[in-house]
């Protein structure tokens, strides 16, 4: 048995699910550009869960994440693009565990004809979780926050795949919070995320007798000094 954080992970889901995205060959290491222009020892390409097996078990993570949260919600949300496809899976596997939500997302460019608008799905109504792959500087999630409050719903949280754990940029230059710490401290959303950075830098200090070993080092130098706590 294990202990749940209150971001609605255990120690042994977290590191399932890292081994589950390096075998996937989403989590890759090496030296990756950010969008923040920082020089990355790893990469986490949700993207290339891109098969139906990759998919369903990403699902089962998700929602397994959030029923461990304790988070209350009403339906799901996903936000174009990455998130439509993770809100209806995780929707699936929700139901398959015994609860069924409605399911909601929006389009990038409004419809001007059949049912128009931006949004499609169920009515958006309730307390809403939306659903993406990553928090790199809560752009996303107030988008989002935007179009659920602007169709009479209430944004409630936000699940996510991987917490970088590292500090945000504004007008080129670091602050002092990450976004997922920006999105819950000045958005008032809770977040729950699968995995964060700190798991990912456990799993590294076990691999003691693989190649994975050599990059622990750098991790733990880049989070010294882009991360948060």
């Amino acid at each position: 048995m294990t202990l749940e954080d209150p971001h609605g992970r255990s120690g042994e889901l977290a590191q399932a699910f890292v081994q589950f995205a390096v075998d996937s060959g989403v989590l890759r290491f090496g030296e990756f550009r950010t969008k923040a222009g920082r020089l990355s020892p790893y990469f986490f390409n949700a993207g290339l869960f891109d098969d139906g097996a990759k998919l369903g078990e990403l699902a089962r993570f998700y929602a397994r994440a959030i029923v461990a949260s304790g988070i209350e919600f009403d339906m799901i949300f996903g936000p174009a693009y990455k998130g439509i496809p993770l809100a209806a899976v995780v929707a699936v596997e929700l139901s398959r565990m015994g609860r069924n939500v409605p399911i909601a997302y929006n389009r990038k460019e409004a419809k001007d004809h059949g049912e128009g608008g931006s949004l499609v799905g169920a009515p958006v109504r309730g307390r809403v979780l939306i659903i993406d792959d990553v928090m790199s500087a809560g752009t996303a999630a107030r988008e989002s926050i935007a179009l659920i409050q602007a169709a009479g719903g209430t944004p409630q949280a936000v699940a996510i795949a991987l917490d970088r754990q590292e500090k945000a940029t504004e007008g080129g230059a670091d602050v002092p919070w990450s976004a997922v710490q920006y999105v819950q401290d000045r958005l008032g959303l809770q977040v729950c995320a699968i995995a964060r950075l700190a798991d990912l830098l456990q799993y590294l200090s076990k691999q003691e007798n693989s190649v994975l070993s050599t990059y622990y080092e750098r991790v733990a130098a880049y989070r010294e000094r882009y991360g948060v706590e």
